[in-house]
This record gives structure tokens, C-alpha cells and sequence, in this order.
């Protein structure tokens, strides 16, 4: 599928254009006794590392790309979200970064460590009884008050900020024979595949969520996007409740499978990363390494395989708690 305007060329500008306000995050690859045993023979996973991004996750890459759409007007009237942590800590990063304002818009389950970050950008935060709640909220938001959406996961533009990450990683690891990508609402993955199917072809990418937030991979079966009833995940930053034509679209065309993980896979493999990567992430950031520890196992075995390690938002109770 070629989306227009979405190119090689189209991902390096964007690149360009958020200049420092983002990282190169590093690759680091896995190897040694533990992982060894833990991923079939012959198996080489090398990590992504976009927990070490500004602010803690992939998340300012799109956020940025939007707001820097916005006009001087637009700007000036400032902005909104709705995340249970990531993408509205991105987005209070952006507001501060390039002068406006944000109000963020949260489930009342969000961690309270992510609603802290995003005060101490300057965001205002309004907590609602749950995620389904808070679109609704957003955009109540946007039409009263002339507050621009900045969307978690939808969007070409939303797509080609997360293609850069894409890029980067395929030119830190030219040989990779596959790329694994957590997916939410599906923003991450829709851009990351576009990247590597533009490299290279013959890369495969699999996308992977939770069972609990499989709204991609429902989608996949309907032919269309589609939403669930109720989101039942550890991984809340995976927790999106529906799909969206554009990252579904995206993901469609450029995605080879997606596998589905556990909550105790999830804790499994943050506990994995800590104990042979000396990384604590949160359960979204260990979704990748639990796809190549489980599902993937054998289906990738031998072979090069990427993993992208998201985000690592989370509190020292919380993740105490979790792999405790």
C-alpha cells in the first residue's frame, strides 16, 4: 500500500524537522546465557531502546510532528489529549516546548506517577471515570473551548512521526530479518511498518498486543477497524478501545501478522529485561520481548529480530508490585 506524501524522503524531513527536540535512542543487542536459553537457538534480538526518549516513551515523535502543524492562532488557543500516560506526557512536553498550552485528559486508572509528569510540564490534567470517557471529553473540549486534538494514534502525521523511529532503527541494523512493535491504537506500528517496508521489503513486521486490548488484531479478522467493550490489560498504555481507518489502514498494508501476549507474559518479560538487560520498563515496553519469548519463539528462530522497547513510564511501586 502506498500512502501519499509518506516516502523515504517524506520520513528524513520529518526527522529534520523535530531536530533535538527528540533523541537517536540506542540499539543495544541481547546476548549471553539467559537470553541463550530464553529465545530459540540462533536467535538474535537486538533492542530498540525509545525508553530512553524524551520523556520516557516513542510518544513526542507524532505529538511534536502535529503541534508543529498547528497555526500561530491555533497554537495560541492551545490544546488537548487524551492518554492514560504516555502520549499525554508527550504532548504536555510539546505544549512546553513550543509555546502553547495543554489540557490532558486521563482515565481516572491512569498511574499517578504519569498525571505528575504531565503537571510538571505544565498541563493542566482532568480525570474521568474511564477511556471511553475521555474521547468524548476531548472533544467536547476542542468544540467549546477551540482546543486543537492532538490525537494518540490516529493520523499520516501522528504515522510519520513513529516512521522515524522506523528509519533510524533499519539504519542502525541494516540486517534485521524482522521487526517486532507493540501496538495500542496502532499508531507506533502503522508508522514503524511503513519505515521498514520502505527499506526493506523482505523485513517482516509483527505487530503485538495484549489479549486484554486486541482491537488491532480484531480489526485485522473484521476487514475494518473495530473497538471492544472493555479494556482488560496491565499494559494500560496498550489500551486503546477502538482502531482507526488511518493506523488500521497503515498497519493492513504494511504488517505481516499480529500475535497476541498475556498479562503474565507481559510481567514475565519485564522481569526478562531486567535481570539480562538492566532495563525496567513498563509492561507495554516488555510486549515485543514477550512476542519473541512466546508466540514468535520458534516462528523467528535463527533470525535477526528487533524489538522495540517503547516506554518505561512507570513508578517504582508499580513495577515493584507487578514482577514482585
Amino acid at each position: 500500500m502506498q500512502q501519499p506524501g509518506f516516502d523515504l524522503e517524506s520520513i528524513r524531513d520529518a526527522r529534520a524537522l523535530l531536530a533535538d527536540a527528540i533523541l537517536t535512542t540506542p540499539v543495544h543487542e541481547l546476548a549471553g546465557p539467559g537470553p541463550g536459553v530464553a529465545f530459540a537457538p540462533g536467535t538474535r534480538p537486538v533492542l530498540k531502546l525509545e525508553l530512553f526518549q524524551r520523556t520516557g516513551s516513542f510518544k513526542p515523535r507524532g505529538a511534536l510532528l502535529n503541534v508543529l502543524a498547528l497555526s500561530p492562532e491555533e497554537r495560541a488557543r492551545g490544546i488537548c489529549a487524551v492518554s492514560g500516560g504516555n502520549h499525554a506526557i508527550a504532548t504536555a512536553y510539546a505544549a512546553r516546548r513550543l509555546g502553547t498550552h495543554a489540557h490532558i485528559v486521563m482515565p481516572a486508572s491512569a498511574n499517578p506517577f504519569r498525571a505528575a509528569q504531565c503537571r510538571a510540564w505544565g498541563a493542566d490534567v482532568e480525570l474521568v471515570p474511564t477511556i471511553h470517557d475521555a474521547f468524548p471529553r476531548a472533544d467536547e473540549l476542542s468544540r467549546t473551548r477551540g482546543l486543537s486534538l492532538i490525537h494518540p494514534f490516529e493520523g499520516l502525521r501522528t504515522a510519520l512521526g513513529t516512521a522515524t523511529l522506523g528509519l533510524e532503527f533499519m539504519e542502525q541494523v541494516p540486517d534485521l530479518d524482522a521487526v517486532v512493535v507493540p501496538i495500542g491504537g496502532g499508531g507506533l506500528c502503522a508508522g514503524v511498518s511503513v519505515a521498514v517496508k520502505r527499506v526493506n521489503p523482505a523485513c517482516k513486521v509483527f505487530g503485538v498486543e495484549p489479549e486484554g486490548a486486541d482491537t488491532m488484531h480484531r480489526s485485522f479478522a473484521a476487514g475494518r477497524p473495530v473497538g471492544i467493550e472493555r479494556v482488560a490489560t496491565i499494559a494500560d498504555s496498550l489500551g486503546a478501545p477502538y482502531a482507526l481507518p488511518v493506523s488500521y489502514g497503515l498497519c493492513r498494508g504494511h504488517v505481516d501478522d499480529i500475535v497476541l501476549v498475556d498479562d503474565a507474559a507481559l510481567v514475565s518479560a519485564m522481569r526478562f529485561l531486567l535481570e539480562h538487560a538492566k532495563l525496567a520498563v513498563e509492561p507495554a515496553g516488555a510486549a515485543s520481548s514477550a512476542a519473541l519469548l512466546g508466540p514468535l519463539r520458534e516462528r523467528l528462530a535463527g533470525q535477526r529480530v528487533g524489538l522495540i522497547v517503547c516506554g518505561a513510564n512507570i513508578d517504582a511501586a508499580s513495577f515493584g508490585r507487578l514482577i514482585a
